[in-house]
């Protein structure tokens, strides 16, 4: 290859080969910076900065001194470094999940599920689990106020005592509001209560309500309550709206259900089939065999074309949506192993879904009606109580265990 003979130059102060450029050639720049007149370099100054910062990010890092002081008096239940299990119960808004609940040295640290319940068989949830950073909030009460300032226990319970007595001798109305209460002791302290100011209404209310279900096993078999599921037992599962892994009724319980039916082993070949019918994507929809997108309008449509299907009936309203005859069809191949469920709280929906389980034969099988305590919200109660509060009819309320 040709040597190049061509010449570069890096200014035209190199070019003219000007003195000062000759004078300071071998520096890092061709002109002294404004640093250079306080006798400092640049370099200088970037390695008080790395310094400067580096000191700044060890202070923020260093941790306070904790002492480990050792028990004068050891408790017997406590070994250090080894932990301890409670079993206990998780109860929160309508929701619950047997649990154990692991301590070091007094301190709560993991949420498990408890594998000896006969309900939730070990099963747990990411709500439950991360229930134990509650315990740890700096932003709960650390005890009674009353107007904004911090008082005792007695003396809030002497207040609080004096004024229910004044409202009741006067024929006031008090009224108890609380999400769904499961506890039997908690239910006949507030029958007592009642007793004693006989004007005491007590309202359960729910933020995911159930109210339609409960309306709806009213109407079909004469109770308010809500039955008990079984999909481990189910062949064919039909699900319109209904998230019963992740939110629906009791997803921890039916999470272990669901799982039974969908494992497969040398010894068990058959897996349960899963149909579901909903508008956004949920837990239950990404796990089923068979998933349609619906209008949350069309819920209503989508069981009532499924009722017709079934039952040969005509009525009115409903819609062909795909997937809708096929799940028919397979149903109606494993009666009593089928099992419909509906996420809707409208009462008529309910009603319907009813009818249809009546018709596969499913009570005693898929679904038992020996009832569960869970969501007992009454909405129609809260709406009654709310229409009082506005109308000045109640003169005390007392929240229990809910956000107002």
């Amino acid at each position: 290859m040709e040597e190049s003979k061509k010449i570069y130059w890096k200014g035209i102060e190199q070019l003219a080969n000007n003195t000062e450029f000759v004078k300071h050639a071998n520096s890092e720049f061709a002109q002294p910076g404004p640093e250079e007149d306080l006798g400092h370099s640049r370099r200088d100054f970037l390695k008080m900065m790395g310094f400067g910062v580096s000191a700044a990010a060890l202070a923020a890092c260093e941790a306070p001194i904790r002492k480990a002081i050792p028990y004068v008096n050891k408790p017997i239940e406590i070994d250090p470094s080894l932990p301890n299990y409670y079993a206990s119960s998780y109860v929160n808004g309508g929701d619950y999940c047997s649990i154990v609940v692991k301590t070091r040295e007094g301190r709560p640290i993991k949420i498990d599920g408890n594998a000896l319940s006969s309900i939730s068989k070990g099963g747990t949830s990411a709500q439950v689990e991360a229930s134990v950073l509650s315990l740890y909030d700096n932003s709960r009460l650390r005890g009674p106020k009353a107007g904004g300032k911090k008082t005792t226990w007695e003396d809030l319970d002497k207040e609080v005592t004096a004024k229910l007595n004044e409202v009741s001798a006067k024929g006031g109305q008090i009224r108890i509001v609380s999400n769904t209460i499961l506890s039997p002791s908690t239910k006949a302290v507030i029958e007592k209560f009642k007793v004693k100011h006989p004007t005491t209404q007590h309202v359960q209310y729910d933020q995911s309500s159930h109210y339609g279900m409960l309306k709806a096993n009213e109407e079909s078999f004469g109770a308010a309550m809500i039955p008990t599921y079984d999909f481990s037992q189910a062949d064919i599962i039909v699900s319109v709206a209904a998230d019963f892994l992740g939110s629906w009724l009791s997803p921890v319980e039916f999470t272990k259900q669901y799982a039974i039916t969908r494992s497969v082993s040398e010894e068990k070949r058959d897996m349960s089939r899963h149909y579901h019918f909903e508008s956004n994507l949920s837990i239950t929809g990404a796990n089923a065999d068979y998933r349609t997108q619906i209008k949350p309008s069309e819920e209503g449509s989508v069981l009532i074309q499924l009722y017709n299907t079934i039952t040969g009936s005509s009525l009115s309203g409903g819609v062909e949506k795909p997937n809708v005859a096929k799940a028919a069809k397979d149903l109606l191949a494993s009666k009593g192993k089928g099992l419909v469920v509906a996420g809707s709280n409208d009462k008529s929906v309910q009603v319907l879904v009813n009818a249809i389980n009546a018709a596969l034969g499913s009570y005693g099988s898929t679904i038992n009606t020996t009832p569960v305590n869970y969501r007992q919200g009454n909405d129609e109660a809260m709406a009654s109580f709310v229409s009082d509060v506005d109308g000045g009819k109640v003169d005390a309320v007392i929240f229990y265990n809910c956000n107002p």
